[in-house]
């Protein structure tokens, strides 16, 4: 009898005719699928919230009925009418649920990191390099909520929802070298014509109308999708992971150990501060790094166990006795030591003003908070009076509750720093809105007699890094698009021999000691295993430097040394790039603090010198509402094309910023232009004259 022949049995997937066939579930695991826009015949499966990584607080935006059935539509514009039904109904839970709709069903589930560049399959490598950054900054090794699109911040988002991501990836597809890709926050509003020396990718997120930039404002407007907070490097797909703050925070550190405790060497001395998650977590590999007694506190055990995972703590506790035990252990044998503790930072504070109090021993030599207080309600700063857990599901249920004990909590905190602070103990603000934050809580941060931007305790940049910006010196950034550490090597000490290059053919004393610690810095990075991410690398350097290490680089391409093209950027955090009063132009005392011309003025002029993309962003570091900044990327493809837009580019955009601050009054700067000017003619800066004497002010005013 021939098979089946009279007898029952299963059919083969071979045997089912084509039409009674279910559909094929959508590829979502290749990047040829992510390029190919949204998998949307069939719909993929709704898998929810992943398990196992971090997720983004509920947010609480307050929408009317009639605000939550606009945002319902504007997230529905993404897809046709035949599964719009399918979609309403999970999208309205997401919102209900979540306070946003994310649009979890499109989270791809393909492995989500920076992948060699010849594997995006793009039309042009300026594309696939973009792609890149976008893909590492959604790594869930470098991004704080990877599902939520968040890269760092408690709200750096890199898109608003998935929909937006799956559009981005199919356009840079399929851009050509004559098309511009525009960003409305996060949203790809098209391909537009434009020239072969345009930047292929303008980026603009949080772009509000001045008095509308609250902070309520912003929840509801994000909620309806229409507006987004892309942080400094987040939505500008420029993030390089912890490392880029590690760097900035080990040369704070030795500078404020040279400034308030007169040292070069700080072995034994302790140094206290709050925050492990996105670029917080920086923090304590730089104090191992600079040789000190790092304690950071964390509530969130999920961020302390992925920075010990990582080799970023050296050690954990969840006791503060045992932690103080250890301080004074580590600081009697002069250790090196990054403890994490799991716990409230205000208690901690707290313990050690009760130690200073019950023995007379002062534990601690420097201080400071990371907390994302810019975010302080919603996430980025946790009250003392309630556990992590307990602190999240008050935050949904009773925001105004929330709100209340964060700012009891923020007053405990400063109450507590400034008992040290009548000792050898020195804090600073690290320009992450903290005291800003605190002043609105009512704590005691006032500082009798000063503007507005200045407070009890200094800035970082008023204090230490102001200057080091004004003399030029920025975070410049590149990435090795190959993904081949090997590449990174071999610009690591391409870099190294530019600096060292500069300081041979002569620099002043000051230039000299920045030079240096950075050739310090790039000889221990590899060391310290700093790479999360892609295989990028930053380091502090003026205009002189960055366009030698960007030329030198672009030959390497060009001769194979380095084997993929790379991609140059910075922190926004820079000397042109931000106009921010409490941080970055916090120590710019004209009255210009709160203007916000060098922030746009340096993206629309990157843009037209070569720059490959731009970015400009209301908020970032310090909140929403509160600072204009502007970033780029620029891509060297070993071209000469490329060398001269490098040239051309980087010089800009730093002198814009040394010229500010020239013209805002500061000495460092003022030099420094004139100097720029002497060795190109081409530069011709308009120069402040001083006031000879102060009192022809005072008998003008009187007369």
């Amino acid at each position: 009898m021939s098979e089946g022949a009279g007898c029952q049995h299963t059919p083969t997937p071979r045997s089912i005719p084509p039409w009674c066939r279910p559909p094929p579930a959508p590829d979502m695991s290749s990047l040829q699928a992510l390029c190919s826009g949204l998998p949307l015949r069939p719909l993929p499966e709704n898998r929810g919230r992943w398990a196992g990584v971090p997720h983004a607080p509920i947010r609480t935006p307050g929408l009317s009925p009639a605000e939550e059935q606009l945002a319902l539509r504007n997230a529905l514009r993404y897809f046709p009418p035949d599964v719009q039904k399918v979609l309403a109904p999970e999208f309205a839970q997401e919102l209900r649920r979540y306070g946003h709709i994310y649009m979890y069903r499109f989270s791809p589930s393909i492995e989500m990191r920076a992948y060699p560049i010849q594997q995006y399959p793009c039309r042009m490598r300026a594309a696939a390099a973009i792609m890149h950054m976008i893909m590492n900054n959604l790594d869930p090794a470098v991004a704080q909520f990877p599902q939520e699109l968040v890269t760092y911040g408690g709200n750096g988002q890199v898109f608003s929802n998935w929909a937006q991501f799956w559009l981005t990836m199919a356009y840079l597809a399929q851009m050509t070298e004559e098309q511009t890709l525009v960003m409305y926050s996060g949203h790809p509003l098209g391909l537009f014509p434009s020239s072969p020396a345009a930047p292929r990718l303008v980026i603009t997120n949080g772009m509000v109308i001045p008095n509308y930039s609250s902070r309520a404002e912003y929840e509801k407007l994000f909620a309806l999708g229409v507006t987004m907070y892309g942080q400094m490097t987040a939505g500008s797909y420029c993030y390089i992971g912890p490392q880029g703050i590690v760097h900035g925070t080990v040369l704070t550190m030795l500078n404020a150990g040279r400034r308030y405790l007169g040292l070069e060497d700080l072995a034994g001395k302790v140094f206290v501060t709050s925050g492990l998650g996105g670029m917080s977590g920086a923090q304590a590999k730089a104090a191992v790094i600079v040789g000190c007694i790092g304690v950071i506190a964390e509530v969130d055990k999920a961020a302390l166990v992925k920075r010990h995972k990582q080799g970023w703590l050296m050690e954990v506790t969840d006791s503060l006795d045992h932690c103080i035990h250890r301080l004074r252990e580590a600081k009697k044998k002069k250790e090196v030591l990054s403890l994490g503790y799991h716990g409230n930072v205000v208690d901690l504070w707290e313990r050690l003003v009760h130690e200073l109090d019950m023995t007379g021993e002062l534990l601690v030599d420097l201080g400071s908070d990371q907390t994302s207080c810019h975010n302080p309600f919603n996430g980025g700063y946790y009250p003392v009076q309630l556990g992590f857990t307990e602190a999240q599901s008050l935050m949904a249920s009773n925001p105004t509750a929330f709100k209340g004990l964060v700012q009891e909590s923020l007053r405990r905190q400063v109450a507590a720093i400034n008992r040290l602070a009548q000792e050898n103990f020195f804090f600073w603000d690290y320009g992450n809105a903290f005291l800003l934050e605190a002043q609105r809580a009512g704590a005691d941060v006032e500082k009798q007699g000063a503007n507005k931007t200045e407070f009890r305790y200094p800035s970082y940049v008023q204090h230490i890094m102001g200057d080091i910006f004004s003399q030029g010196f920025g975070p410049f950034r590149w990435v090795c698009t190959s993904g081949d550490p090997q590449d990174l090597v071999v610009s690591d000490q391409l870099a190294t021999s530019v600096l060292e290059e500069v300081i041979t053919g002569g620099v002043s004393p000051s230039v000299k000691l920045q030079y240096k610690d950075n050739i310090r810095w790039i000889r221990e990075a590899a060391k310290h295993r700093l790479v999360v991410g892609s295989q990028a690398r930053i380091l502090y350097s003026d205009q002189k430097g960055r366009v030698a290490i960007a030329v030198v680089f672009n030959q390497a391409i060009a001769c194979g040394k380095i084997k993929a093209p790379v991609v140059l950027s910075r922190d926004h955090h820079d000397v042109s790039g931000t106009d921010s009063p409490f941080r970055e132009t916090s120590n710019i005392y004209d009255g210009s603090a709160f203007c916000a011309d060098m922030a746009v003025q340096n993206f629309v002029g990157d843009a037209f010198r070569g720059a490959t993309w731009v970015s400009l962003h209301n908020g970032g570091g310090v909140g929403w509402g509160e600072v204009i900044n502007g970033g780029f990327g620029l891509v060297l493809d070993g071209t000469q094309e490329a060398e001269q837009k490098a040239k051309m580019m980087l010089s800009w955009d730093v002198s814009n910023g040394v010229a500010r601050r020239c013209w805002s009054g500061n000495p460092k700067a003022y030099e420094i232009i004139r100097q720029t000017m002497q060795e190109n003619k081409g530069l011709v800066v308009t120069l402040p004259q001083e006031v000879a004497d102060e009192s022809v002010l005072q008998q003008a005013l009187r007369s």
